[in-house]
């Protein structure tokens, strides 16, 4: 059962901001509601001033929007909503369409665990357009925050070069929902596990932990502490070695793993949280390598982040699992991604899709046309570049596509080179489409897409830029819908 489902116990149809709900009224009262349009989700610049972003967030959005209805309890808090001359915002006649609210759009996304570039869209939403405009913020909420979270994620990961981390944030994350969602992100950006039991639970991601300070001082020495601990938990012992003195912590932790060893178990870990980690960790290594401790491993935790554990691997840690908290579940250096979601196309009189594009005096903010799709080309091991093309433009032929910010960047693939349709059926008519990948799926689609890109990428200090942009017929429209917007020569 989806984790939402356990969590929430009443409906989510108002987990929405207000104007989208005022849309929906104007386009009820216009005779607008059912007009088709288009819709996509997008984000503007790459996070944490990386080179790449991991899309997540879908799996939990999906499960929102199947069973999303306004119950009476929704109606009636909306009926009491007044405007400013003090009657109701709301016409009983939208409220009864929405009693009947039933989604009926249909939704393409990229699948969760693919890496995904500035301007290409993650959610393609289709259908009516007050459908399309009230599932916005709830969209933008759930792909946000998890995108961006999966993204810090799997730099961490990356910084700590294939030793396992474990996302140690629930104390520090933004409420309940929070510390489930980063739990769940940061698992399929690529962390091992959790220290977040309920996380665990509902989601099935492997949980971890030791003991706190609190316990050690609650003895009247430290060697007293461990040995308790290891006769209540003679299965599960990583010491917490730094609450007087760190490398007497080790020593100490040597002295309660022979006794564990004795009685038929092992002294699994050590954890250092606070002082010189590099120092600290080389030193206890030595120690527990000469007590025959080799295989004890050193978990090292105290606000680390993708550069510090990499400042530490450069100074010779020998840290082999890593306790990532605040930093990754808060998203630290960077608090939102950004997304956006804009109309791109309505359907006309005719039949036929008119194109809609919003303008700005920033590059970046001005959105692009259409009913958009992304074409990953794969020649070999590695990607080649990602073309985002118009499906109701007839396909020119080309492969050239260029960087929407910056019309100097331009790339054009080899014709016959190899590729895949980024952009997949999730929703039709409303309804789930085919079985949704489990998050171990997700987590491991993560991980091979990392293995695709070039590792300048991937770097964490001014990283190459991933060949993406517009194909040549599509940048082309864009351009002169956004001269003719602005009555200036074509």
């Amino acid at each position: 059962m989806p984790f939402h489902s356990e969590v929430y116990r009443t409906s989510l149809a108002l987990l929405t901001d207000l104007y989208e709900l005022t849309m929906a009224a104007a386009y009820f009262k216009s005779g607008l509601a059912d007009r088709e349009s288009i819709f996509h989700l997008t984000f503007r610049s790459n996070p944490f001033q990386g080179g790449f972003a991991v899309c997540a967030g879908l799996g939990p959005a999906l499960d929102c929007l199947s069973d999303l209805r306004f119950d009476e309890s929704d109606l009636a808090f909306l009926a009491q909503q007044r405007g400013a001359d003090g009657k109701p915002l709301f016409d009983p006649a939208f409220l009864d369409r929405l009693r009947s609210f039933e989604l009926s759009l249909d939704i393409d996304a990229i699948p969760e665990g693919t890496l995904v570039f500035p301007h290409e869209p993650l959610v393609r939403v289709q259908g009516r357009i007050l459908e399309a405009q009230l599932i916005e913020t709830a969209l933008l909420n759930f792909i946000n925050f998890q995108t961006l979270i999966a993204t810090k994620a799997a730099r961490v990961c990356l910084a700590a070069r294939g030793e396992p981390v474990i996302e140690f944030g629930l104390r520090r994350a933004q409420g309940i929902d929070g510390g489930l969602s980063a739990s769940r992100a940061a698992y399929l950006g690529g962390c091992a596990g959790t220290s977040n039991v309920l996380a665990g639970k509902l989601l099935g991601i492997p949980v971890g932990g030791t003991h706190a300070h609190s316990w050690v001082m609650l003895f009247e020495d430290e060697l007293e502490a461990f040995r308790a601990y290891a006769k209540a938990l003679p299965n599960n012992c990583t010491f917490l070695v730094d609450t007087y003195d760190s490398l007497e912590g080790v020593r100490h932790a040597i002295e309660a793993g022979r006794e564990l060893r004795a009685n038929g178990h092992e002294l699994l870990g050590i954890r250092l949280d606070s002082g010189d980690l590099a120092y600290l960790s080389i030193q206890a290594r030595r120690l527990l390598d000469e007590a025959g401790f080799e295989k004890t491993r050193i978990l090292a935790s105290n606000d680390l982040d993708e550069t510090t554990i990499d400042s530490l691997k450069e100074q010779g840690a020998t840290i082999s699992t890593w306790g990532v908290g605040t930093r990754l579940v808060t998203g630290y250096d960077q608090p939102a991604l950004g997304g956006i979601y804009k109309l791109s196309a309505v359907k006309g009189a005719d039949g036929i899709f008119q194109h809609k594009v919003k303008l700005s005096e920033q590059a970046a903010k001005i959105s692009t046309p259409g009913k958009l799709q992304v074409r990953r080309f794969n020649p070999a091991a590695e990607y080649a570049g990602d073309m985002i093309f118009d499906e109701l433009l007839p396909m020119t032929g080309s492969t050239l596509f260029i960087d929407p910010e910056d019309i100097t960047h331009r790339k054009a693939i080899p014709e016959g080179t190899p590729y895949q349709d980024l952009l997949v059926p999730v929703m039709r008519g409303g309804k789930r489409v085919g079985p949704a990948p489990t998050l171990l799926e997700s987590r491991a689609r993560a991980q091979e897409q990392l293995g695709h890109v070039h590792s300048g990428i991937k770097r964490f200090l001014n990283p190459h830029r991933y060949p993406a942009g517009l194909e040549k017929g599509l940048h082309d429209l864009k351009t002169r819908l956004v001269l003719e917007a602005r009555r200036l020569p074509v």
